[in-house]
């Protein structure tokens, strides 16, 4: 069995980011960190709907990959893709090479430009399904932590009314995870603490 990395300075965190330094960064300075930026959240879109049967690490792995092919995440760009370049991406070994989830991040793209017209901005729209600030969970363990939610729930059956695709209520809690709209570090992690202030 492969041994966790554990970092240098012994801080106390989430267990789940013990499996290389790559990990450990994201969960210190990204994971859990209120978004307000459409351009992130689409970025993190696309990676989560990248993920569906696949480990994170994974992705993270393959996320300078993603940057490269998908535009820096401009979703303008990304809703513009022709069918050409759908076919150049699944050549492309930096990415996962599924044909249904690079339609379908283009596919939400175009969907996300919509809620924006509706809504101003993406982030106002799913900031709305949390009363427009992060739920509080104290967490003990990673075993405590819910793979979905009433919220999640609401927000996937909305998306999914909207024609978004690959996007259901588990990924949609993972999204609403990383993206600060619920802090689910655990009690014990130092990030926790940070980010309920």
């Amino acid at each position: 069995m492969k041994s966790k990395f554990i970092p240098e300075d012994l801080k106390t965190r989430c267990s789940w980011c013990l499996g290389f330094a790559e990990y450990v960064t994201y969960h210190d300075t990204e994971w859990g960190v209120p978004v307000y930026d459409d351009r992130i959240h689409f970025e993190f879109l696309v990676l989560e709907s990248a993920q569906a049967g696949l480990s994170w690490s994974t992705i993270l792995k393959k996320r300078e990959g993603y940057r490269n092919a998908f535009a820096d995440f401009d979703y303008e760009i990304v809703a513009g893709f022709p069918e050409s370049y759908v076919q150049e991406l699944l050549q492309d070994k930096n990415i996962i090479r599924n044909v249904l989830k690079i339609r379908g991040a283009i596919n939400n793209a175009k969907r996300f430009m919509e809620v924006q017209l509706e809504f101003g901005s993406f982030s106002n729209y799913i900031w709305g399904f949390v009363g427009g600030k992060p739920i509080q969970n104290s967490l003990k363990s990673m075993e405590n932590a819910p793979a979905t939610t009433p919220e999640s729930d609401r927000l996937a059956k909305d998306m999914k009314k909207r024609g978004f695709k690959f996007l259901g209520s588990t990924t949609l809690y993972a999204h609403m995870q990383a993206t600060g709209l619920v802090n689910d570090h655990l009690v014990d992690c130092f990030r926790y603490k940070d980010l309920r202030s």
